[in-house]
């Protein structure tokens, strides 16, 4: 999957063409989009890394000043359409186990059935937090509609008393009071804006490696500084013989936000002091919000010649709200019928043991009342 390309000024009205996932920003706008052939660089890392989290509650970004309703309803659109296909996998899934509880019941044994139970209620809770979330979500939205109805009024107020004559006290008392109304509903906007954004989950980063189509060569050092908001995250890479890739870090987590594009720079290390920047790109995020991982390629310079592979896994809660069974879907499943460590007679059938304590049991109802066996 490509990268869509965003030309580095901020323009949120414009339409940008894209391809159908995250793409690379090439630097005219309407540059038609290159499919990217399938590659699998070697990517290793240095003993001891680990998922980066540079970011905790107090690096979050403070509410805006001024609301951005047409950017927010892009991001809108684009939750809803991940968490419906969240809903849809799990659900996928939740049907398929109890087919297997369904096929397997008669002649399967307690272990498996167990297990296959747990899966289907840790399933079913995820999905109940699932439905949650995004009745949430669809509420801070109606909320926020609300809001800018009201502050559209307030300021076609406004401008009907700016543009009439002021002479008269009611006239100015009425602007007074549209003034104030415009800058109430403006800031709850804003509020309501920053508590959507803590809602949108995570984005985890995974670094897959360049593709330079024969620009690498064994020796090369490349250093890659994305900035997204206030999270950074700058990791260095160096292209062994083998080409195989040798990075500092290789994964990292961030949080989405609204009105923020993530910034990728690509620099080559020559020297000490004689560093030349390949490429400065400003990528679009509101399509990584999918049910499943997904492989993005980002196009470093304008020719296409250097392209940095990212794999982007989306979770749509953040890990201070972690579900249990968030990870069962893409998974291998770890039951195995064969290997069961449960009895291996029939459920139905009691053993010689269960047998001897029904027997004491009748017996010693029988001598309570008094008869013979």
């Amino acid at each position: 999957m490509s990268l869509s390309v965003r030309p580095q000024r901020r323009v949120l009205v414009t339409k940008i063409n894209r391809s159908q996932s995250f793409a690379g920003v090439n630097s005219s706008a309407d540059r038609p989009f290159r499919n990217l052939s399938p590659f699998t660089p070697t990517v290793s890392r240095k003993t001891g890394s680990r998922v980066s989290r540079m970011f905790s509650m107090s690096h979050k970004s403070p509410p805006p000043k001024v609301p951005q309703p047409n950017r927010l309803d892009e991001v809108y659109e684009a939750l809803k359409k991940g968490l419906t296909a969240y809903l849809e996998v799990h659900q996928l899934e939740l049907e398929k186990l109890s087919t297997q509880i369904r096929e397997s019941k008669r002649n399967s044994r307690l272990g498996f059935l167990y297990d296959l139970d747990k899966q289907v209620k840790s399933i079913e809770r995820f999905l109940r937090r699932l439905e949650f979330h995004a009745s949430k979500i669809d509420e801070l939205y109606e909320a926020y509609c609300i809001q800018r109805r009201l502050r559209d009024g307030a300021h076609n107020m406004v401008k009907a008393y700016s543009t009439g004559s002021p002479g008269s006290r009611e006239a100015r008392e009425s602007l007074a009071e549209a003034s104030k109304g415009y800058k109430e509903y403006t800031e709850n906007m804003c509020l309501l804006e920053n508590d959507l954004e803590s809602q949108l989950g995570e984005f985890h980063v995974r670094m897959k490696g360049l593709a330079g189509f024969a620009r690498l060569c064994a020796g090369d050092q490349y250093e890659i500084f994305m900035k997204y908001g206030r999270q950074r995250w700058k990791l260095r890479g160096r292209i062994e013989v083998n080409s195989k890739q040798v990075w500092d870090s290789e994964e990292m987590v961030f949080l989405p936000l609204i009105t923020e594009f993530l910034s990728i720079k690509v620099t080559e290390l020559k020297s000490l002091a004689n560093h030349v920047v390949v490429g400065n790109v400003s990528c679009e995020t509101k399509d990584l919000f999918a049910a499943l991982p997904q492989v993005v390629a980002v196009d470093i310079n304008d020719l296409g010649t250097l392209k940095l592979s990212l794999e982007v896994t989306w979770n749509p809660f953040d890990k201070d709200d972690q579900p249990s069974a968030a990870s069962t879907v893409n998974k291998a499943p770890t039951v195995n019928k064969r290997f069961s460590t449960y009895n291996q007679s029939p459920p139905d059938t009691p053993s010689l043991r269960e047998q001897a304590f029904y027997v004491s049991v009748h017996q010693a109802g029988l001598l309570r009342r008094g008869g013979h066996w």
